[in-house]
């Protein structure tokens, strides 16, 4: 498979990029979470369960968007691919406050859970492959930030 560039007309590398987030040329992954505050803001406006059907559909069509992407640069998980933090980030602060402390708190265990990517999240990491192989490690991460955010929130 021929390595090719992002083509930004194209609506699947966009998304896929974060909006662009993601072709920072240091550190795009934490660009990409960045590029996830303005979704996090917009979750917290939903009730419960339509921000977590939001994330759903945004995950399934962050699979899409991956492996289409994926699939024309020629790279299996190329870093400018950045929509798998932008839907890790709102699993992170799902049905958590839009506070800083909270937002700080989230922003910095998501992405070192990403970084780190201790077991659950390497074990997805090293055996999905695809669409869903790019989504897969950063949706456990974001499941795994979220819950251990939550249980603070309960020892507070």
């Amino acid at each position: 498979m021929k390595k090719q560039p992002f083509n930004l007309r194209r609506w699947q590398h966009i998304l896929a990029t974060g909006f662009g987030s993601g072709l920072a040329p240091v550190a795009p992954g934490t660009f990409g979470t960045v590029a996830a505050l303005p979704l996090v803001f917009a979750l917290t406006q939903l009730p419960l369960l339509w921000s977590g059907l939001l994330l759903v559909a945004l995950a399934v069509l962050g699979v899409y968007v991956s492996e289409i992407t994926s699939r024309d640069l020629g790279v299996e998980d190329h870093g400018g691919i950045v929509i798998d933090e932008v839907v890790g980030f709102g699993l992170t602060m799902w049905a958590l406050p839009w506070e800083w402390p909270w937002l700080l708190a989230g922003f910095c265990l998501f992405r070192l859970l990403d970084i780190v990517k201790p077991w659950p999240v390497r074990f997805f990491d090293q055996h999905v492959t695809g669409g869903l192989g790019v989504m897969a490690d950063d949706i456990v991460a974001g499941v795994l930030a979220c819950c251990l955010l939550h249980g603070v929130s309960l020892a507070l």
